[in-house]
């Protein structure tokens, strides 16, 4: 996971800085932040990094990653529909 900042001038008239966490699939931390500077969104938004954290296990389960050729992006709950969970 990537944490990455920005100021954005249409908040607060850029004075306060913003934060985003990327999930990057690299082998190394050099890798995911050579990933993480090639993604437009961090560009456009003169992003810069934070922080990493290498996730490799959560909660006690060993997280691991395999190729997926369907490329789905997962699904996303609501704030709402999070309240009636």
């Amino acid at each position: 996971m990537v944490h990455v900042g920005y100021y954005d001038k249409s908040i607060g008239e850029g004075l306060y800085e913003t934060h985003l966490n990327y999930f990057v699939a690299a082998q190394d931390a050099k890798e995911a932040k050579n990933k993480t500077h090639q993604i437009s969104e961090f560009q456009e938004r003169s992003m810069h990094i934070d922080g990493m954290k290498e996730i490799s296990s959560v909660e006690g389960y060993k997280v691991t990653l395999e190729k997926d050729s369907e490329s789905k992006s997962g699904e996303v709950i609501s704030y709402d529909e999070t309240k009636n969970l």
